[in-house]
């Protein structure tokens, strides 16, 4: 029986850096997949959110987000527009109540979302309200989330705040990791030329380590928040 599957991402492009070749294998097994970004993703890059000003930018981030879901065979992710690194400054609440509204909505078997000890704080409050908005309650669809690693953030978690990112869930991504970097490639205002973390070519070397240390061409990586056997 096919799948639901939902995909909670702090930012525009997390989704692809995260799960891409993942989301990529659950469409060729038929499964319907969803995604859902947070925060919108440009206003942080001035002093001030000016999100009248910073229009233009966010019109094209979203386009953006349009394409590299379409490599992968997605639908457009929704998008809740929320401060972008600046989810901290919200109750905690204010971001559970959309995030559940869309779970009632889509009904996902399985949620992927962030790590917990990322650096960027925004990936560490979209964790805290995913695991709360699905928590388990007699009637829920939920049978399993996972967390994902983001380049350029979870390799830089504080270990002094938490234990690290420590798969234990690898996903076989050898047929799908092009597609990935495909819908990679239209982040043109996220990604950045080698050596940066958040590059094409630093991706692929990771999807090729999480390959290799799993016995596969190449793999994404997840934390087992639960996993739910009926």
């Amino acid at each position: 029986m096919a799948d639901t599957v939902l995909i909670v991402a702090a930012h525009p492009d997390d989704e692809v850096l995260g799960v891409g070749g993942t989301a990529a294998r659950h469409v060729l097994s038929g499964d319907a997949v969803h995604s859902l970004i947070v925060a919108e993703g440009v206003t942080s890059r001035s002093l001030h959110r000016d999100a009248v000003q910073a229009k233009p930018s966010l019109a094209q981030l979203g386009s953006e987000a349009a394409r590299a879901a379409a490599e992968l065979r997605l639908p457009p992710p929704r998008q809740l527009g929320l401060p972008d690194n600046r989810l901290d400054s919200l109750d905690l609440l204010d971001i559970i109540k959309p995030i559940e509204a869309i779970i009632a909505e889509v009904r996902p078997q399985v949620i992927y979302t962030h790590h917990a000890g990322d650096l960027n704080i925004d990936h560490e409050c979209v964790h805290r309200a995913v695991l709360t908005a699905a928590r388990r309650l007699p009637g829920s669809t939920v049978r399993a989330i996972y967390t994902f690693e983001t380049v350029s953030s979870t390799e830089w978690g504080s270990l002094e705040l938490s234990s690290g990112f420590r798969p234990a869930r690898f996903v076989d991504i050898g047929t799908t990791l092009t597609a990935k970097l495909r819908a990679l490639e239209q982040y043109e205002m996220e990604m950045r030329p080698f050596p940066h973390a958040r590059s094409v070519t630093a991706v692929e070397a990771l999807a090729r380590v999480r390959g290799a240390q799993s016995g596969m061409e190449a793999a994404e990586a997840f934390g087992v928040m639960y996993e739910l056997w009926k």
